[in-house]
């Protein structure tokens, strides 16, 4: 066991699958979340691993978690950045403190947080893995906030690719499309799932490991010359483009 992962979002769905898979190849996994309930409940369930109860939404976050890396661990050979917050609705309605919240998060959060962990991924030529969404992609209604900010994410994962690419860490973004989570299947009705499986060209919902699976290629040397990059984890959604599915 001698790299180490740090992943953040990580007590519950594609974090947690995340996290088991890293587990299995043998890295000492680092679990981030706010959520310290579930946290511990998800540590218990995955092996090499170790809680982190922070908020990277806070401000010097970032460097707090840096420090506690270096004294504790040594070193950090990856970095998966799956953290997020969705806040759903029309966009009279999004009001500054919505906004604020999802970017918070979602971006800002990502970026100070990738900041203080580049002197750590540089010594270890490291990898970053950012999680986006389909909805960065493809635009669809009651996402104002929260596909602008997985469309940020794309452009920051590029950014951070040409700028870092010299110290030899790769960064790579992921944008899973719909995905069978619980809160997914609490919150689609029958008619959305119907919908969904009728747009998507694989006929289905994809499941939280399939995500996982290509995160972990990603930080892995399997992909050492693959940097920059904007993967779509969907079924094939974004290729259908808004044509009708009939016609697809």
């Amino acid at each position: 066991m001698d790299k180490v992962v740090l992943i953040t979002g990580a007590a519950r769905g594609i974090g947690l699958a995340t996290s088991h898979i890293f587990a299995d190849a043998n890295y000492q996994v680092l679990m981030l979340d706010r959520d310290q309930v579930e946290l511990e409940k998800a540590t218990v369930e995955v092996s090499n691993s170790t809680a982190l109860d922070f908020d990277i939404s806070v401000s010097g976050s970032g460097d707090e978690v840096a420090n506690l890396i270096c004294s504790q661990f040594g070193g950090l050979d990856a970095l998966v950045n799956n953290a997020g917050v969705a806040q759903f609705g029309p966009i009279e309605r999004c009001n500054s403190q919505t906004w604020r919240e999802v970017m918070d998060t979602n971006l800002d959060g990502m970026f100070y947080l990738s900041q203080s962990l580049t002197p750590l991924l540089r010594k270890s030529q490291g990898s970053v893995v950012n999680i986006a969404s389909i909805s960065g992609l493809r635009a669809s209604t009651l996402r104002i906030a929260y596909g602008t900010s997985k469309a940020a994410v794309m452009q920051l994962s590029k950014q951070q690719a040409v700028e870092l690419g010299e110290y030899g860490i790769r960064v790579n973004c992921v944008a899973p499309g719909p995905v069978r989570t619980k809160l997914a299947m609490a919150v689609h009705t029958q008619e959305i799932i119907d919908a969904y499986h009728d747009a998507i060209p694989l006929n289905r919902y994809g499941r939280e490991n399939e995500i996982a699976e290509v995160i972990f290629f990603l930080a892995s040397e399997k992909a050492s010359y693959v940097t920059g990059q904007v993967i779509a984890v969907d079924g094939g959604f974004d290729a259908t483009g808004v044509g009708l599915p009939a016609l697809r």
